[in-house]
């Protein structure tokens, strides 16, 4: 008996071969006399295309909308058809009695195995193999403990439901607001909201108004012996250092000037920092973009590198930041394993000479492991030589993270002195660092270097005097722009934007996309030229910011998002039926496609593509009907009318060709010709729709293009 295995990648088909010991070749697979394993190549199998469930759908057209078919049906992607074609084979012979899922594991990893065993009408059984390691002892253990593929069924339909509702909503949106607004369009579930939380704080930027304000300070000299120095700022009973009124400001600094003054109170409070998490992709990504500059999209490459090639790392595209608790024992070892890299000696040597290990909820805690555990070295041997630079970088974060957590907090001292002259407060802060714990294993920034801010050892009720004080004049800063960084953590807590507590609580736990597709929606978001990189920040285009403007509410909050993370999240979890979700999908696009059909549509969403246009041969050379008695622009045709050319900036004339289809006439190029002249024609030969006899009528031009019959 064989059994089919089945990879995502040709390149994880070959680490499980060289574990089960698949040592010879066919084409497209490797075998030995128990195991066929062979690959996807990431998704061999996609939804049709509209147009293949009827030809007339590859125009678009209003009239057809929506499109939504009885079942969404499934073809073999053309580029990668031949390998499908291997794996229907191979999946179809008769010696092969068993599947085994090989593919990420997670929710797309499920899709891909599950479309292929559908398409190939597969009925055989199947396991699962489900790791978060690709190291050989990893692969070995899985394959010695298989899951039954059944319990993986929820995962599949809440898989297979988010692909069928992305589609549908997809086209059919995309469809109608390019139709209605004549620019192409691409809209999206995630991509449109994310989009709307970089237009709205863009227009926040753009209608900040910067204010001038005023702040005070003084600089103190001890009356002691040695005499010491500081600076304090001036503030007011609620602690704000900010003043409007500069005459205001003027009046304070004239009453305090070469006057003493007295160290009223000395507060010290001491705070800890405990390390931080783990990493989950969105917080290496995050971290890479603030220190390397990196893209989302560049960090889950290098990491999936990492895992798959190096086997480095564990399971990159994971949403947590913890460990369950079957990984305790594997701390050490993998600890005692990073010290073969020699590199990470100095800080692995105090955590290893601890008797025992801190383990504490923050690093260990089953209820917040998900499909996968955190992100963390493997038991790997690491060739620092041997990995780029941009290997290196991804990795010792990861590596460093690690450590991290079992090192003590960061204490510091926070000293505040609060000098009083008249009757006057001024301010004066200073931090010392007690303990460094774990911040001895950061990688800091120019920006993120602190020094300490050492006050001197002044006592409460000690005279001071004002040797001299000025006014600092300052502006206030609008909001920042988002970078990659800050997109991710927007995107995470997308519940903050939403005002519905369950909605804002299902956020919490999912946001906007997954971890895993977040890079790959800021990637399409600046390729259909929503979004510009500008330096680090991401910049909503002209384009962008319209969009945003003409799509529903429902379609551009986060809201949408929760409801269907929420539901997604009921189907793997066995507590929601697929229909009852798809049937929701199914209401929502007709509701977008209604809408679509009812805006104004007098916005141009691009200002540059019409005015090319109009100056264009292309539009020189088109025949001309006359002017619009609206606007005095010019007529043009289309299959259905003659229409106004302005019409893009709001201009509404339209003559319909099938106006006066009850009068049986249909209006020709003379006949648009003569009324748009002439504004009238005379005694033209109709058919009375009442008595269906023929009489003579005149054709009256109203400015909308409507035309009133007057019969004779």
């Amino acid at each position: 008996m064989n059994c089919l295995v089945i990879a995502e990648k040709p390149s994880v088909a070959r680490d499980i071969a060289k574990v089960l010991n698949c040592t010879k070749k066919g084409e497209g697979y490797l075998y030995n006399d128990k195991y066929i394993i062979s690959w996807a190549i990431g998704h061999l199998v996609t939804l049709y295309e509209p147009e293949e469930y009827d030809e007339s759908l590859k125009k678009w057209n209003m009239n057809s909308l929506p499109i939504i078919p009885n079942e969404l049906k499934l073809k073999a992607i053309k580029n990668t058809k031949q390998q499908f074609k291997i794996l229907n084979t191979l999946i179809n012979t008769d010696s092969v009695k068993e599947l085994i899922c090989a593919t990420d594991s997670g929710r797309e990893g499920e899709l891909i195995f599950r479309y292929i065993y559908e398409l190939t009408k597969c009925k055989k059984p199947f396991k699962r193999l489900w790791i978060s390691s690709m190291t050989n002892e990893a692969i070995k253990e899985g394959f010695e403990n298989l899951k039954d593929g059944k319990e993986y069924d929820n995962l599949y339909f809440s898989a297979k439901c988010r692909s069928e509702a992305d589609w549908l909503v997809g086209i059919n949106a995309s469809r109608a607001f390019t139709l209605r607004f004549n620019s192409l369009l691409s809209i999206g579930r995630v991509q449109t909201p994310t989009l709307a939380i970089l237009v709205d704080k863009h227009i926040e930027i753009q209608n900040f108004k910067i204010q001038e304000y005023f702040e005070i300070e003084a600089n103190f000299k001890t009356l002691t012996e040695n005499s010491q120095f500081y600076k304090g700022i001036w503030i007011d009973e609620k602690n704000e250092t900010k003043i409007l009124d500069k005459e205001k400001a003027k009046n304070i600094l004239d009453s305090i000037k070469n006057k003493n003054g007295i160290i009223e109170n000395i507060e010290k409070e001491t705070k800890k920092q405990p390390p931080p998490l783990l990493y989950d992709l969105t917080e290496l990504q995050r971290d890479c973009n603030k220190k390397f500059s990196y893209s989302a999209q560049k960090t889950l490459s290098i990491a999936q590198d990492l895992y798959e090639k190096r086997k480095l790392i564990t399971y990159p595209r994971t949403d947590s930041r913890y460990l369950s608790k079957d990984m305790t024992s594997k701390l050490k070892p993998t600890l005692e394993a990073l010290k073969n890299t020699n590199y990470y000696n100095e800080f692995l040597h105090y955590v290893l000479s601890l008797e025992k290990l801190p383990i504490t909820k923050r690093i260990i805690d089953d209820s917040k492991v998900t499909d996968h555990h955190a992100i963390i070295p493997t038991l790997s041997k690491a060739n620092i030589s041997s990995l780029s630079k941009d290997e290196f970088n991804v990795y010792d974060l990861i590596v460093r993270r690690f450590i991290a957590v079992f090192y003590p907090a960061y204490v510091y001292n926070i000293t505040k002195i609060t000098t009083k002259i008249d009757e006057h407060l001024f301010l004066t802060k200073g931090t010392t660092i007690k303990d460094e714990g774990f911040t001895k294993l950061n990688l800091k920034t120019e920006k993120e270097k602190k020094e300490e801010d050492i006050l001197p050892n002044v006592k409460k009720g000690e005279e001071v005097f004002n040797e001299k004080s000025q006014i600092l004049t300052k502006k206030t800063t609008p909001p920042k722009p988002y970078n990659e960084a800050t997109l991710l953590s927007a995107m995470e807590n997308a519940g903050r934007f939403i005002e519905n507590e369950d909605l804002k609580e299902q956020l919490k736990e999912s946001g906007l996309g997954t971890p895993a597709t977040r890079a790959s929606i800021i990637e399409r978001l600046i390729q259909v030229g929503y979004v510009e990189r500008k330096g680090k920040s991401l910049i909503p285009t002209e384009k962008g910011i319209k969009l945003v403007q003409i799509v529903p509410k429902e379609l551009k909050s986060p809201e949408t998002t929760g409801k269907w993370e929420k539901g997604l999240s009921s189907i793997s979890k066995g507590n929601m039926q697929p229909k009852m979700f798809m049937d929701s999908i199914g209401r929502y696009v007709n509701f977008l496609v209604d809408y679509a059909k009812k805006s104004n549509n007098n916005i141009i969403i691009d200002e540059k593509r019409y005015n090319d246009f109009k100056q264009s041969n292309k539009y020189k050379s088109l025949e001309k009907f006359g002017l619009c008695p609206k606007c005095n622009n010019d007529i043009l045709e289309n299959s259905k009318a003659f229409y106004c050319s302005n019409w893009n900036k709001g201009c509404k004339f339209t003559i319909w060709k099938n106006t006066l289809e009850k009068y049986n006439i249909f209006i020709h190029k003379e006949m648009a010709k003569s009324i748009i002249k002439d504004k009238k024609i005379v005694d033209v030969k109709i058919i009375d729709p009442k008595d269906k006899k023929e009489k003579l009528a005149d054709l009256i031009l109203l400015d909308t293009g409507n035309i009133n019959v007057i019969i004779k």
